[in-house]
């Protein structure tokens, strides 16, 4: 069985406020291990995909910190301790001081990096390639 850790994962992706680093398995699911350095409401960013929200489900735990999901009906809110299922139809709300392990389909999670990278660069932010 394939493992990774933060320290181990094959790709990072930092812009101004969130360094992520992942890593792809086989099997079409990736694991994200993120820490955001400040407070983000992210829905601008999904401009562009399907009611403007994200389309993958994310299942996560957050390690420190908490973090929220806005939805068209409702906002939700996990902290310390919580593990989270969050369906399609969403976009995130960061906090700073946040570290949260994610895991996401693959395909699904590499249209809306697209998406959410084409607008920041619309947008003037800097960052974001893997490398």
């Amino acid at each position: 069985m394939p493992n990774v850790s933060k320290a181990t994962a094959s790709e990072t992706m930092t812009v101004e406020g969130l360094e992520v680093r992942l890593e792809n398995f086989d099997g079409g699911y990736t694991v994200c291990f993120e820490a955001h350095t400040a407070d983000a409401d992210l829905a601008p960013v999904f401009r562009g995909l399907p009611d403007n929200r994200c389309q993958f489900p994310r299942w996560g735990y957050v390690v420190r910190g908490r973090l929220g999901f806005r939805f068209a009906d409702r906002a939700e809110t996990y902290a310390a301790g919580d593990a989270y299922y969050v369906p399609p139809g969403h976009t995130p709300i960061h906090y700073a001081g946040a570290e949260i392990v994610e895991f996401s389909p693959t395909d699904q999670l590499g249209e809306a990096i697209g998406v959410a990278m084409a607008n920041l660069q619309t947008s003037g932010v800097t960052g974001g390639e893997p490398r």
